[in-house]
C-alpha cells in the first residue's frame, strides 16, 4: 500500500478496521510520539506487528500532543506530518493515525482494537485504553524493551557531541 494511503482519519480507520475485520484480520494498537525514529521504535513495531494476520495501528501524538507530555520546549524535532509518513514507510504498520489528546483513550475507545500494546517498560502501569480493549474480550500486550534506545537519549548524545565541537 502506498504510503499516503496508510495515513488515516478516524474516520476513515473505522471502515478500514471493519473491511479488516471481515477478512478476518486482528486489529492491533499502539501509539506514542516517535520523534526522531530509531533502532528501538524499528524493532518495537515489527514485534507489534507479529505476523501478517495482525493489522497495526500507530496511534501518533500531534505536535501539540507532544508538548503536552513535558518532553522538553524543543520537542517534537520532526513535525507530525512528517513523523506520520515515516512510519507509514514502515512495512510493519499498517495504519497510522494522528490524535491530539495527552493519552490515546478516547482514540481506543473509537476504534475499538482486539490487542492494545505497549513496551515492557510499561508493565505494571495503567494502560490508557486497556480497561475499553479488556471490556470487550481483547488483551493488552508488552513489547520487549530495549533500555538505552530512546529519542531523548539519541538528542542527548547529540547535545554532547555539539558540545565538544
Amino acid at each position: 500500500m502506498k504510503t499516503s494511503k496508510k495515513i488515516c482519519s478516524v474516520a476513515l480507520l473505522k471502515k478500514q478496521i471493519t473491511r479488516e475485520r471481515k477478512a478476518g484480520k486482528t486489529i492491533a494498537f499502539t501509539n506514542g510520539c516517535f520523534d526522531i525514529l530509531h533502532y528501538g521504535h524499528v524493532s518495537y513495531l515489527e514485534a507489534a506487528k507479529k505476523d501478517d494476520f495482525r493489522i497495526l495501528i500507530v496511534g501518533l501524538n500531534s505536535d501539540a500532543s507532544v508538548r503536552s507530555l513535558e518532553k522538553g520546549p524543543e520537542r517534537p524535532i520532526v513535525p507530525q506530518a512528517e513523523r506520520a509518513a515515516v512510519l507509514a514507510g514502515l512495512a510493519a504498520v499498517d495504519y497510522v493515525v494522528i490524535f491530539n489528546e495527552p493519552t490515546p483513550y478516547e482514540l481506543i475507545k473509537k476504534l475499538q482494537p482486539d490487542i492494545l500494546l505497549k513496551g515492557a517498560d510499561w508493565k505494571g502501569k495503567d494502560v490508557a485504553g486497556g480497561d475499553v480493549v479488556k471490556a470487550r474480550g481483547g488483551r493488552v500486550e508488552f513489547v520487549k524493551y530495549l533500555p538505552g534506545l530512546s529519542t531523548t537519549n539519541v538528542i542527548e548524545k547529540i547535545k554532547k557531541l555539539c558540545a565538544k565541537e
